[in-house]
């Protein structure tokens, strides 16, 4: 299960490195070499996976703005699959989605400050075993690492906590939100 986690990660990284030096080489060609700059736009996201009696898979794409080189504001939106085995009379299949809009704020090279506000559609169990959706809220604040892996793309780690704990959240509100993604151009 390690290895398929790991092998989808890889294939993301590689794909998205590959097709960002694609990129590159083609600015390189309509600029001349003395007016480049770093781009101030990056992109990328997030591909989550669950295995068990909750199974989900998620895509998040992302897309960055630099204001300052240490200052970031972005946005995602998202899309997850799941299928909920938790209940005894029914499995809940669910297709959860939604967006956000998040601020970075890098402290030294590679470590850097998050915030992310975070609106979900959600499908939940009721009593007589239908499904009913709602829109949750999130306020996510806590940190992450960024660790380039080429010239232009980059794998980040962010552990995140929930301080607005809204009552409808499918999360534990006390455990940390823990994420890896791609960023091209980050």
């Amino acid at each position: 299960m390690q290895r398929l986690i790991i092998t989808i990660i890889l294939a993301f990284v590689l794909l998205s490195g590959s097709f960002a030096q694609e990129t590159d080489k083609d600015k390189e060609k309509s600029k001349p070499k003395s007016t480049q700059e770093p781009s101030k736009v990056y992109w990328g996201g997030e591909l989550g996976l669950s295995f068990g009696s909750y199974f989900r898979i998620s895509i998040v794409p992302m897309l960055g703005y630099k204001v300052t080189p240490q200052f970031h504001v972005g946005a995602k939106i998202g899309y997850a699959y799941t299928e909920d085995k938790r209940y005894e009379n029914a499995t809940i299949i669910s297709h959860n989605y939604g967006g956000s809009v998040f601020s970075r704020y890098l402290i030294v090279r590679g470590l850097y400050a998050h915030a992310e506000f975070m609106y979900w559609s959600y499908k939940y169990q009721t009593e007589n075993l239908e499904g009913e959706r709602t829109w949750v809220p999130f306020v996510l604040v806590g940190g992450g690492y960024v660790q380039p892996i080429s010239a232009s793309a980059s794998v980040f780690l962010e552990v995140l906590w929930d301080i607005l704990r809204d009552p409808n959240s499918p999360y534990d509100s006390s455990e940390p939100w823990v994420r890896i993604g791609v960023g091209v151009g980050f």
